[in-house]
């Protein structure tokens, strides 16, 4: 019997940032079928992942695009959120 596990979109989404890659909102859409990548980017937020969106003009045709990447945070973020937390915000 052949067992399978079912890998969910945030999951996989997180796993390619985690890899290193920069994903635009439709990268992210077409390659992992979310429908809301501003929500699904917003949650993983909120689950304290440091998803950055930096803006990218193509050689190209020099148009502008944003990608999502992975980072960290810098040490005032979190402070900050550390003095949050302890005010009870």
């Amino acid at each position: 019997m052949t067992t399978t596990t079912k890998t969910s979109k945030t999951t996989k989404v997180i796993a390619a940032l985690e890899n290193g890659n920069e994903l635009t909102a439709k990268q992210i859409g077409a390659r992992y079928g979310v429908k809301n990548v501003r929500a699904l980017i917003s949650s993983l937020r909120m689950q304290g992942y440091s998803v950055y969106l930096n803006k990218r003009v193509s050689t190209f045709d020099g148009e502008t695009y944003s990608k999502y990447r992975l980072g960290t945070a810098p040490r005032s973020v979190v402070a900050a959120g550390y003095r949050a937390i302890a005010q009870g915000v």
